[in-house]
């Protein structure tokens, strides 16, 4: 497998990435990382305080060319959280920004800087082994505490060729986005992605309109966000036709880490021209699917496996489903080199996900005949089974959010004992609405089937959320 980032072999002077307060050509970048690959030279493990800065990303370019396995810390973990991250991976060093101050736990260990500012010119390291182990990013803890997954370089490398691949993504393409660095949105596909490709990566900062605007005024031609971004971009389209103009200039929109509401799709469509793309992963598979850039990208559908990755949906036995049912909700099973290594000193729960070398993501979902992909929820919070009947949450959620009065829904099963389970709905009125349980009901029954509907609804101020805009449904209670 080829080097995982070849265009900092041999740099040129071409903008590598753009942040708010520094641009690196690629020259300037391999020097700066080079000097991180340098100090890290003998070490086998290291913790990355990930801030959404260019020493961040300095970071783990040095690292990686390195061969040095690299363990993303959120800078807003709590203190037990942190302990446990640490205590799990045993870093032997951590990369920050130089002056950043470090918790306690992280100021007492042997700090390396990624200063943009210093450069080597030293020889860099042969290319890792394609099965070596390039980041342990860690899931979020939903289920217990947070396991790390060991990605190697294989997975990274054909993972992000393969995502090439369906966005026609090439070296002319300058990414912009505000996405956080510690997960694998945000620092793989958003960063090591657009260096990989040979172009260019403008982090934003902060998120808002007015900064992607800027970047895709100044040259971006894709956009990577969330859905809560999107969300925020729509509104600020529809009241500013400036908005709106600057992402008419964006080649590829990209959404993803949650479903995006099909509202969104309709609004950024009517008001710039531009569909919205989704893509589907997981920490411990990357990405499973994308819809294609010169495809239809269907409101819903998170498009076909990519390139290399083979997928199926299972039944309740484990069975898989006949390709050509498209009705049927089966939970997604994924193969291939996308595919974690397991789980750092989790073998338990590593056995527990693999059968015959699929992993069992835990994501229901169906399949249209062209291979499409549409999510329905996960299989612990999302299949609601009730009455005899399969129904997933997500189908709900989106009919829910075609009434003109709802700004945001999630909806979970309680237990009932007459119906196994109900479906509830958690509903955030939009501003300056009063919506009424029996109005919504009455709106979900005239888009999809009358048992699907909410026999309970909660309205609620906001809804629980992690960094990436993903509705914390455990959270939810009642």
């Amino acid at each position: 497998m080829p080097d995982l980032l070849p265009a900092l072999r041999e740099p040129g002077d071409g903008t590598a990435m753009r942040f708010p307060d520094r641009a690196l050509t690629y020259a300037e970048l391999r020097g700066a990382a080079g000097q991180v690959a340098v100090e890290l030279e003998g070490s086998d493990r290291v913790a990355l305080w990930a801030t959404p800065t260019v020493e961040t990303a300095i970071g783990v370019v040095g690292a990686l060319l390195a061969g040095v396995t690299v363990v993303p810390l959120n800078p807003k973990a709590g203190g037990a959280e942190l302990d446990h991250l640490l205590a799990d991976s045993d870093p032997a060093a951590v990369i920050a920004a130089p002056g950043e101050e470090l918790p306690p736990r992280l100021s007492a260990m042997r700090r390396i800087d990624a200063d943009p500012a210093t450069r080597s010119e030293a020889e860099l390291p042969a290319a890792p082994d394609p099965e070596a182990t390039a980041l342990i990013v860690y899931t979020s803890g939903t289920t217990g505490p947070p396991k790390g997954v060991m990605l190697p370089y294989r997975a990274l490398a054909s993972n992000l060729d393969a995502l090439a691949d369906a966005w026609e993504w090439t070296a002319a393409d300058r990414v912009a986005h505000g996405l956080p660095l510690f997960h694998v949105h945000g620092l793989i596909v958003g960063t090591v992605g657009p260096l990989r490709i040979g172009g260019s990566v403008e982090h934003v900062g902060r998120f808002s309109s007015d900064a992607i605007a800027a970047a895709l005024e100044g040259g971006a031609k894709m956009v990577f966000g969330v859905p809560t971004m999107y969300t925020r971009l729509a509104a600020d389209a529809e009241e500013r036709p400036e908005i709106a103009a600057a992402l008419r200039r964006a080649r590829l929109l990209v959404s993803g880490s949650a479903g995006l509401p099909i509202p969104v799709h309709h609004k950024i469509e009517a008001l710039t021209g531009r569909r919205i793309v989704e893509r589907y992963g997981m920490t411990e598979t990357l990405m499973n699917t994308a819809a294609r850039a010169s495809g239809d990208a269907t409101a819903g559908s998170v498009g076909p496996a990519v390139e290399g990755v083979e997928l199926r949906l299972l039944d309740d036995s484990g069975e898989p489903i006949d390709e050509g049912d498209t009705e049927a909700i089966g939970e997604i099973a994924v193969r291939g080199p996308n595919l974690f290594s397991g789980y750092l000193n989790r073998p338990d729960a590593t056995a527990e996900v693999m059968r015959d070398g699929w992993f069992l993501t835990g994501d229901m979902a169906t399949r249209a005949a062209d291979g499409a992909i549409s999510i329905v929820g996960r299989r612990a919070t999302d299949l609601i089974k009730s009455g005899g009947f399969k129904i997933g949450a997500g189908e709900v959620e989106a009919a829910l959010l075609e009434h003109p009065d709802v700004a945001e829904v999630a909806v979970t099963g309680r237990p009932d004992d007459d119906l196994g389970e109900r479906v509830v709905a958690w509903v955030v009125p939009a501003p300056g609405t009063e919506p009424t349980p029996d109005a919504l009901v009455a709106h979900v029954c005239e888009l999809i089937s009358s048992h699907k509907r909410p026999r309970t609804i909660h309205f609620v101020d906001s809804l629980p959320r992690n960094e990436l805009g993903k509705v914390q449904k455990k959270r939810l209670a009642g």
